[in-house]
């Protein structure tokens, strides 16, 4: 009897260890969203949305936009409703209750932000290679991108507040650095939009809805806010906020940029650098300093993209390890479990970086991501939309939006990719599958534990 009061004091202690409840602000929230999404969307997908949507690609960030903006209305209501340092697992839970949707869609969500990590990192490789005029295919770029990887577990050890005033910082330099790089490119153009103004000529639809799809990607980083929600001062209220302001941030600026690089560059330009698109089209406006400051920046929001990303991931899976959703060893490891998750987390995103590249990477997290996305929007229509007060039309508005993009992200991959379609399917096969298996093997446990009492 004194065991087991140790033992859950003990988890009690670890849990508490783990979360420090309004340890961020609003415009710390509002940083670390904007940490991630400027991280990926800029400098990870410009090149592949404009490759699959031609002289369409500014619009194709807009509509982006707006299917982000009915996706994040699910999220605002939950998290208004329900801030938690779980985020998304915790809103799937009040949906579905604890069963294997709710754990096969979070480590959906999980895996997803590992996916975006890996692509981030190897676009920190990639930018960084760029000074010193080496090959885009080096072996450097996955070594770089697993340096940074280590580099923002380290960081992450240091605590919240550290995170906090590392990510306004970065998040303030990268805005008001690419704003910059930005008006120059569009100074550099005069204006002429020659680019983006021709008619399209071999884009279909399908290959533009698949470049919306993502797209998507450079906005889903405000999923990070939702993860940190139980730590956010007035979460009831500021975690919706910071969701909001973020994504109008990241909207305005991603269209100063897409207007820049479409000023400057021609699409097929914009493709044969689509890795590194924004450094050539800053060349016209600041020459061969337009480089450095370029990849400078790229550095500094890849870097601060990636640690705020690994933040609010590794808390995530915390929560489903605290929900027994997920098996968890410590393998010998010190410190409390959030530490642990981090190390998965790491280890993980550095498999990825190491053996993926970027355009697959992007396409297998923006399925994942968006198959999650429908099914808590169907959680909310279907058992949370009185509790949270959403409207129906714009719910139904959502799902109809994600459907539509993942079949034509689908099709197009189909045409050009098939690894990544049955990479998708497998993967999401053997996590629902390895969810309904650990689940009924404690159900089990509990069913013999029971019996033997």
């Amino acid at each position: 009897m004194n065991h087991s009061s140790h033992q859950t004091e003990e988890n009690k202690s670890n849990r508490s260890s783990d979360y420090e409840e309004g340890s961020l602000s609003l415009t710390g929230a509002v940083s670390m969203g904007t940490g991630v999404m400027i991280g990926a969307g800029i400098f990870a997908l410009t090149g592949q949305v404009a490759e699959l949507a031609g002289e369409w690609f500014p619009l194709a960030f807009i509509l982006a936009a707006v299917i982000a903006g009915f996706s994040a209305y699910s999220y605002v209501k939950l998290s208004n409703a329900f801030p938690s340092a779980g985020g998304i697992a915790m809103f799937l839970n009040k949906a579905y209750g604890r069963g294997v949707m709710t754990g096969a869609c979070a480590l959906l969500m999980y895996f997803s932000m590992v996916i975006n990590e890996s692509l981030v990192a190897r676009t920190f490789g990639t930018y960084t290679l760029q000074l010193f005029d080496l090959d885009k295919n080096s072996w450097l770029v996955p070594a770089l991108g697993v340096g940074l990887l280590f580099f923002a577990g380290f960081v992450n050890v240091l605590g919240n507040r550290f995170i906090q005033t590392f990510s306004f910082v970065t998040a303030f330099v990268k805005i008001a650095g690419l704003a910059i790089l930005a008006g120059g490119g569009l100074w550099a153009s005069g204006l002429s939009f020659e680019s983006i103004s021709a008619v399209p000529e071999q884009t279909g639809p399908g290959s533009f809805l698949g470049a919306i799809a993502l797209a998507i990607l450079a906005y889903k980083g405000f999923t990070t806010i939702t993860n940190s929600g139980g730590e956010v001062e007035n979460p009831h209220q500021n975690v919706g906020r910071a969701i909001v302001i973020s994504i109008a941030l990241c909207t305005l600026l991603y269209l100063l940029v897409s207007f820049a690089v479409g000023g400057n560059l021609s699409i097929d330009e914009i493709v044969a650098a689509k890795d590194y698109a924004l450094a050539e089209a800053s060349r016209p406006a600041f020459g061969k300093m337009g480089l450095w400051i370029t990849v400078g920046f790229a550095i500094i929001a890849t870097v601060s993209g990636v640690i705020a990303s690994v933040f609010a991931v590794s808390r995530m899976l915390a929560m489903l390890t605290d929900m027994n959703l997920v098996p968890h060893r410590h393998f010998g490891m010190p410190g409390d479990i959030q530490k642990h998750t981090l190390v998965y987390t790491i280890v993980l995103a550095m498999l990825l970086t190491t053996f993926f590249d970027l355009s697959r990477i992007a396409a297998l997290g923006a399925v994942f991501y968006i198959v999650m996305d429908l099914v808590i929007h169907w959680g909310v229509f279907r058992h949370l939309r009185k509790e949270v007060g959403a409207r129906t039309w714009i719910l139904v508005s959502a799902m109809v939006l994600d459907v539509v993009v993942l079949g034509a992200l689908l099709w197009v991959k189909a045409q050009s990719d098939m690894l990544v379609i049955w990479a998708s399917l497998v993967g999401i096969v053997l996590i629902f599958a390895g969810e309904r298996f650990f689940l009924r093997s404690i159900d089990d446990s509990e069913t013999q534990h029971d019996s033997t009492s």
